[in-house]
């Protein structure tokens, strides 16, 4: 009977865990459009990752040349195209996010303190957990924005 009891109650658990209801907004792109963002975020994460290993390495030079590549200069114009689908909200939190790498590199060079850049880092990273706790992106209906070229598909 406590056995069954058990498995009732984790039945139970479980079963309210899978019934919860997202309640992220719901970004919704086109395909090509989803690739694009979702491959951005790929990029700082591994590079993130690659800044990380510097700092245990001390390596400044290296945390500074990895920073440098998450800045502005990766936010490049290709992204124009994404402002009119993207909530104003989403690409504000995503441009902090570059700045911050930007600064995080001027201060990997000026300062060469790989604490100072850890938490300049830490601090960072709170801005990427607040956007996936925020938004959730999906593969709409929408046409692709102006200026973009559908995935071309190979038959």
């Amino acid at each position: 009977m406590k056995n069954i009891l058990a498995i009732a109650l984790v039945f139970t658990a479980v079963t309210g865990a899978a019934n919860e209801i997202d309640k992220r907004q719901v970004i919704s792109l086109n395909e090509h459009q989803r690739d694009h963002v979702l491959t951005e975020m790929r990029a700082l994460l591994s590079g993130t990752q690659r800044i990380l290993a510097a700092l245990s390495r001390e390596d400044m030079t290296a945390v500074a040349r990895e920073a440098r590549s998450l800045g502005m200069g990766m936010a490049h114009s290709s992204e124009n195209h994404l402002q009119a689908v993207l909530p104003k909200e989403f690409m504000q939190l995503g441009m902090s996010v570059h700045k911050d790498f930007d600064q995080i590199a001027l201060d990997a060079e000026s300062l060469k303190d790989p604490g100072y850049a850890l938490r300049q880092l830490s601090e960072s990273m709170k801005k990427c957990g607040a956007c996936h706790a925020a938004y959730q992106i999906r593969v709409g209906e929408h046409p692709a924005a102006p200026g973009t070229q559908p995935p071309h598909h190979q038959h």
